[in-house]
């Protein structure tokens, strides 16, 4: 018996996976979007089932605040300020050398979301936005990729399955982002580690009957969850495909072709930052940055990215153009202090 059959023995035992399933979750090819609290559980998942490859993305890095409930990661990891993308794969391979684990350190956006997506078996949500979720469905729908929805708050989540052609799918049950500050979110209400694992057991366990092509048991329902309350719901929606959708309908990709592509602004859940994307591809020369700013504040240089401290505020600069402004929630004051000291 070689290590594989041992590693994998108890799936082989599995009756709905078996020897042959096995063999199609090593032929098969998975995206997870973000690698925070759902990401880096679903990755661990999906890394231990034996998943060929896996294309991980994320654009922030490692803080002490994510050690709560962001199961791959460690003090050692905060203390550095990896990058989650790295640091997840770094855990990633000692768990499972024999996958191919494929790490982007980047946002995921309208100019480089087909790319990074669109040529895998299945996208799994690890998401804390509505945007990107949106964005993912234009993708989803457009190459008729599979994908899974989870999300997470205080005690509660919610997951569906969507099947383009088959199911609803993300903007026929969620037609509009809920306006800011109407619900929810991390930085209101806060997050318990166990919801995260009840959603993301709920997705790994669709992605795994999908990728062995066992669709007659795939969950028809959007499921939620309240762990703290006791409650637990389900609503049927594979006949709640809206007949007039602009995504799945008329396949109109408004996330994938935005009318504004100015620069874009996001704060960030749960945390007092504010991320700033260039709207034209931009690569930084972080050493010609670090010599320019260090007459001016204190400068961190790492492989991955440059740390600028200055007053009260921390800026985490990016190779990909993108800059991470802590300190602030406000938009305007952040974006004065991009354009102050890196630039327009």
């Amino acid at each position: 018996m070689n290590l594989n059959e041992i590693r994998y023995s108890r799936q082989h035992l599995f009756p709905f996976i078996g020897k042959s399933g096995q063999e199609r979750l090593g032929k098969s090819r998975v995206a997870i979007v973000g690698m925070g609290a759902l990401g880096t559980a679903l990755a661990n998942h999906m890394v231990r089932s034996g998943i060929g490859y896996i294309r991980i993305i994320d654009r922030d890095f490692v803080e002490y605040s994510n050690l709560q409930r962001q199961m791959l990661f460690d003090e050692k990891d905060a203390e550095q300020g990896l990058p989650k993308a790295l640091a997840a794969k770094e855990k990633l391979n000692l768990i499972n050398s024999s996958v191919m684990v494929d790490a982007h350190i980047t946002d995921l956006t309208w100019k480089n979301a087909e790319q990074l997506l669109a040529d895998v078996d299945l996208i799994l949500d690890g998401t804390d936005n509505f945007e990107g979720r949106y964005l993912i469905n234009d993708v989803a729908v457009k190459y008729k990729i599979p994908w899974i929805y989870g999300g997470a708050v205080s005690s509660r989540g919610m997951s569906v399955t969507i099947l383009p052609e088959k199911t609803p799918c993300f903007r026929c049950l969620f037609p509009q982002a809920p306006a800011p500050g109407t619900t929810q979110t991390c930085d209101t209400a806060g997050v318990i580690g166990p919801i995260i694992q009840v959603v993301a057991a709920y997705q790994a366990t669709e992605a795994l009957k999908l990728l062995v092509g066992d669709h007659e048991h795939l969950s028809p329902s959007l499921r939620n969850f309240e762990l703290w309350q006791n409650d637990y719901s389900e609503i049927n929606v594979r006949n709640a495909k809206n007949e007039d959708c602009p995504t799945c309908v008329h396949h109109q990709y408004d996330y994938l072709d935005p009318k504004d592509k100015s620069d874009r602004v996001v704060s960030l859940c749960g945390r007092d930052t504010i991320q700033i994307s260039p709207a034209q591809d931009t690569a930084f020369d972080l050493k010609r940055l670090a010599s320019n700013l260090s007459s001016i504040g204190k400068v961190e240089e790492t492989p991955f990215l440059l740390r600028f401290y200055i007053d009260d505020y921390k800026l985490a600069i990016f190779p990909d153009g993108r800059v991470l402004i802590q300190g602030t929630d406000d938009p305007i004051t952040a974006k004065n202090l991009f354009t102050k000291y890196i630039g327009n």
